[in-house]
């Protein structure tokens, strides 16, 4: 039986934003849930910076109005402090706290959290419990396939978060040794589904509202989570949706001037928040997303990776509208 909710927290679609480190933060947050996005989920905070009174992991922290509903998402590798973090993300009111173990990543996986976790299912369990005894909002986790094709566990690792109290889990089709390249295991994800009776989120190269459908009817997962897809494209939440709703309606595909007056507003609101110079230099692996498939794509990308105001970005906006 599917559900719209998750703890009891209301999601406003079945297509959910997934956290990107340099991503995902409060401006594209807002910008993906004005387009149709159901959640978000805040780029990954270090339990450990916050133990440290990290400034910058606490702005990492913060949620507005408009991109609710908004989970805050820690990682970390020792229960306690995980609660500790989960404490201090409340002071921000998130929706929901979710567990990171998933990042294949090296600086994280490496230290024993992310996907690390994994590998030891008790501390998972141990984690998830902690959490969920330290706050009193619904906590969710994201986790992989497993860490290789040896240790394949997520069933297990799904089973064990559920009985410690986690609210739903996010699966991300792949293990950590494959990171982003071979197709996505779809069974494997529907065998989660199969295994818990929380909410289960579909994850792994979600590229389409076609796409979207055919994860959700093969897995009889609750949610999908797009990630990647999304860059330079957040109308991908609108058409999904759409198609959700009625695949035989039109989908909904910006022209160039709409996509380029969007990604002026994209970064503007990231200099806003962040100041100029902070948001332009993460505004440079952003940018190249919004020329994708025009005219001179590959040109205006390489430009892209040099901007430094505002004014630069707006030149370049009207040179791709002269091409």
């Amino acid at each position: 039986m599917k559900t719209d909710s998750i703890g009891g927290v209301v999601l406003k679609s079945r297509a959910l934003l997934a956290p990107m480190a340099g991503v995902t933060d409060r401006a594209y947050r807002e910008l993906c849930m004005s387009m149709g996005a159901g959640g978000c989920v805040s780029e990954m905070v270090s339990s450990k910076a916050l133990s440290f009174g990290s400034k910058k992991s606490e702005e990492l922290m913060d949620i507005s109005s408009a991109e609710r509903p908004c989970a805050v998402q820690i990682f970390g590798d020792d229960p306690e402090c995980m609660a500790d973090a989960a404490l201090s993300a409340m002071k921000n009111s998130p929706d929901i706290i979710d567990i990171n173990m998933g990042c294949p990543a090296p600086k994280i996986s490496g230290n024993g959290s992310g996907c690390a976790l994994m590998k030891t299912p008790e501390l998972c369990g141990e984690i998830t419990a902690r959490v969920v005894r330290a706050v009193g909002v619904p906590v969710t986790v994201k986790i992989r396939k497993g860490w290789d094709d040896f240790t394949v566990n997520a069933v297990e690792v799904a089973k064990i978060c559920e009985q410690a109290g986690a609210s739903a889990v996010t699966v991300h089709g792949r293990t950590r040794q494959q990171y982003y390249k071979p197709p996505v295991d779809y069974e494997l994800i529907r065998a989660v589904k199969q295994s818990v009776s929380i909410p289960v989120v579909a994850n792994g190269d979600i590229d389409s509202a076609k796409k979207a459908r055919q994860v959700l009817d093969f897995t009889g997962c609750d949610f999908v989570m797009i990630g990647r897809a999304s860059l330079g494209d957040p109308w991908l939440f609108t058409r999904i949706n759409s198609f959700l709703q009625d695949p035989a309606a039109p989908l909904y595909y910006p022209g160039l001037e709409e996509k380029l007056e969007t990604m002026i507003a994209h970064v503007a609101k990231m200099v806003e928040y962040k100041g100029e110079y902070i948001a332009m230099r993460q505004a440079r692996k952003l940018v190249p997303g919004y020329f994708k498939g025009i005219r001179g794509a590959a040109a205006l990308r390489g430009e892209a990776g040099k901007i430094e105001t505002m004014e630069d970005l707006i030149r370049l906006k009207n040179k791709a509208l002269r091409l």
